[in-house]
């Protein structure tokens, strides 16, 4: 018998999004950490406007929007001279911007989450070495006072970073390489006047037209406070070595000296746009960043995730968020099969639907990184389609169409139907409930650990036989998912309210606003199926539910 069902190993976001996430789906869990306190830095900082998807749902986002700072937009400079401000603007649909956090709160305030389920990281607790076995995982822990625990654990979440034990004890392998550009990093405060809320983007080219000097300014939570990225010459402005820049395998993996204030005022010196002193050092560090991915996501019953899985350069912020969504994605199918509700392969799809969006990610910032070496141009200025750019920076294009949980795509399914199945599931906002006098957003339905099915009535189903096949299909489904799945009718504005008469299951809600008809393109008796992880499954009609049932058996046992 397991002495627990899941043990984390690592408590940064990853770690604490994983067993946050196992314990909100009702699973047990232990997390560990070999630091005895958190890091104070402030490291990863950018928060992409899908991951605050994931934290709503997750009901962690009120906290967070109360602590992060909005990321308007950034205002560059080359070789002194301003270019067009870039502006971090999405469709109105969106519901959330970018934003900046420093680490160290953000894994305050999900530790802080995490505790609310009853569950406390325990510190200074090193994983020492990790055996699979075919039914559990063998695992010695060991404390700061030199006790060491033997345990069994069902499954192993591997968080622990670029350089996890976890990976390499479970044999996958981490490909890649170091990048040539090194970095020096520092949390200033300055007194210039640009625009609060912009990042700042300032280099100078050479003779060749390359980058020869660069630092870009992030905007972080306090008073005129930035993270300052800086590229590193050969010396500093003093004419001394400035410290060593180690091959570091993850963002602030440097020496430990870092920089002195003089060093970074020297570069605000060269290139700030405006006059400006840079005070209250918080934290500076040098490094070289590196390229890696693993080769697979899971070896049996073990599992990596974020830095474990995949390190790129820290163009954009994408390094934290994916990591985040790859908990996301893997807690709901490991809590389906610890409970004994999945289907044997249902986590085979987390290495699936995980692998190429890392791939893809790794690809891209290593891209971005060579354009800004030589041209200066970041991610959503260099010349690509500025809605498209933003979308994919943003992370809300991150799609599954060819998991084996994704029921494939119709072939009449056009461009104009809606999101495909794979897709995220979008936002709308003006849905009336019998229960409730303000309008709700669909994302306060999806607010669940469980599935959600969406039957559009329109005036074929909205009563009579039309509705009593709506209702025989929501029966259906949740009988199929054990019960573990979320069933509403949605019926087009048109509709009369008296056409289904009220309390019926599944409950009903109207589309006053005609926001989800707009956005989801559904037909009449169609039911559209979404997974825990706020992801279409698929779409069908409800006609025929058996096409339902089967594509839920991919899931559920």
């Amino acid at each position: 018998m397991a002495d627990v069902d899941v043990l984390v190993v690592g408590a940064g976001p990853v770690g604490l999004t994983a067993a946050a996430e196992l314990r909100r789906h009702g699973v047990d869990c232990r997390i560990v950490d070999r630091l005895a306190t958190p890091d104070p830095y402030a490291k990863a900082i950018g928060i992409v406007p899908r991951t605050l998807e994931v934290w709503e749902a997750m009901g962690l986002v009120h906290r967070v929007l109360d602590e992060a700072v909005p990321h308007l937009g950034q205002l560059v400079y080359i070789d002194g001279k301003p270019r067009p401000r870039v502006e971090l603007t999405l469709p109105p649909e969106i519901s959330y911007p970018f934003a900046t956090l420093p680490q160290y709160e953000t894994e305050r305030l999900l530790a802080e989450h995490l505790a609310g389920f009853g569950t406390e990281v325990e510190r200074a607790v090193e994983l020492r070495s990790l055996e699979p076995r075919p039914d559990g995982v063998d695992v010695v822990l060991a404390r700061a006072d030199g006790s060491t625990e033997r345990l069994r654990a069902r499954y192993v979440v591997g968080c622990d970073g670029a350089h996890s034990l976890v990976r390499r004890s479970a044999g996958l392998t981490f490909e890649g390489d170091a990048l040539p550009e090194q970095y020096m990093i520092g949390d200033v405060e300055v007194d210039w006047e640009l625009p609060a809320g912009y990042s700042m983007r300032s280099v100078k080219l050479d003779a060749n037209g390359e980058v020869d000097d660069m630092v870009v300014c992030i905007p972080m939570p306090g008073v005129r406070r930035y993270w300052l990225s800086m590229l590193r010459r050969e010396a500093g402005a003093d004419g001394e070595d400035v410290p060593g820049a180690p091959d570091g395998t993850a963002l602030g993996a440097g020496d430990g000296r870092g920089l002195d204030l003089g060093q970074i005022q020297a570069v605000l010196d060269r290139l700030s746009p405006e006059v400006t002193t840079a005070s209250t050092l918080r934290w500076s560090s040098t490094f070289r960043t590196s390229h890696r991915l693993v080769d697979r996501y899971r070896n049996g019953r073990v599992f990596v995730a974020g830095d474990a899985a995949h390190i790129q350069p820290p163009i954009g912020g994408q390094g934290l968020n994916t990591g985040v969504q790859d908990a996301y994605n893997l807690a709901w199918k490991l809590a389906l099969t610890v409970r004994g509700l999945a289907t044997d392969d249902l986590l085979d799809s987390y290495h699936a639907e995980r692998h190429p969006i890392a791939r893809e990610v790794v690809g891209r910032t290593v891209r971005h990184a060579a354009n800004v070496r030589r041209a200066g141009a970041g991610p959503l200025n260099n010349g690509n389609d500025t809605e498209t750019a933003m979308l994919r920076q943003a992370q809300l294009l991150v799609a599954y169409p060819d998991s084996p949980l994704t029921q494939p795509r119709p072939a009449d399914h056009g461009p104009e139907a809606g999101p495909v199945p794979g897709d995220r599931a979008p936002d709308c906002r003006g849905l009336l409930s019998d229960l409730a006098t303000y309008p709700r957003r669909l994302f306060d339905l999806l607010r669940t650990p469980r599935h959600v099915l969406l039957l559009f009535a329109g005036a074929e189903h909205a009563s009579g036989e039309g509705a009593a096949r709506l209702e025989a299909c929501a029966a259906e489904a949740r009988r199929a998912a054990h019960g573990l799945l979320d069933a509403y009718v949605v019926t087009a504005a048109e509709v009369p309210e008296d056409a289904r008469p009220v309390g019926l299951r599944p409950p009903r809600v109207r589309d006053a606003a005609g926001e989800f008809r707009a956005a989801y393109a559904p037909r009449d008796g169609e039911a559209v199926l979404i997974r825990p992880d706020g992801h279409l499954s698929g779409r069908f009609h409800c006609a025929v539910p058996d096409h339902l049932t089967a594509h839920l058996r991919r899931t559920f046992a």
